[in-house]
């Protein structure tokens, strides 16, 4: 563990003081921040509601729920009984962390926003994404951005992260298993692109 530990803070390094640059510098406070990403949250509900009606209410819901439980989870659960300290306070680190945003209350082992991202981008990858097969690993790859701007900015470790993204996806996967028992025939219907059928050769 203790090895596992100065690993993670040797990594943290390199990601919040050696591969860094201006631009990200400026991008990243806004792009981790989950209240940047509102806008699009609303317009994602506003079409599942509007071209699915009570299917994409269902899918709101459970998104709801998931992402609610798995910050319950990180947050409540795993935090207080870890109780790591974030890097941003962190005094014994061999280079104190640079910080580009606030500290943040709370502890840092897992990340939430590691966690509730990866959980709400694993459902939609799996449900609403069967419609875009092209496209939708961009879900999977907005979460992990957002998950490595939370060590760029210099509030949790690459640890935090990496095991959050774990959790969140878990049960993102879980969601998507009880999605298919709800109504195994609106998935069919509305979220996978069938082929059409060619009449028989006469």
């Amino acid at each position: 563990m203790t090895d596992l530990l100065a690993l993670d803070e040797q990594v943290f390094y390199w990601l919040n003081q050696v591969f860094t640059s201006p631009w990200l510098d400026e991008i990243m406070p806004w792009w981790r921040d989950k209240t940047s990403w509102a806008p699009l949250y609303l317009l994602a509900a506003g079409v599942l509601l509007w071209r699915y009606r009570l299917r994409g209410f269902v899918l709101l819901a459970l998104v709801g729920l998931t992402v609610g439980l798995s910050d319950q989870i990180s947050s409540e659960l795993i935090k207080k009984t870890v109780r790591r300290d974030r890097p941003c306070r962190e005094e014994s680190l061999h280079a104190p962390a640079r910080v580009l945003v606030g500290c943040g209350g709370g502890y840092s082992f897992p990340s939430s926003h590691a966690s509730n991202h990866f959980a709400l981008a694993t459902l939609l990858f799996l449900s609403w994404g069967r419609r875009f097969r092209r496209w939708r690993l961009l879900l999977l790859v907005w979460a992990a951005s957002i998950a490595y701007g939370q060590v760029y900015v210099g509030v949790h470790y690459p640890l935090d992260v990496s095991l959050g993204a774990v959790l969140g996806a878990a049960l993102g996967l879980l969601a998507y298993r009880l999605y298919l028992r709800l109504k195994p025939a609106w998935i069919e219907a509305d979220f996978v692109a069938v082929p059409p059928v060619e009449p028989p050769q006469v």
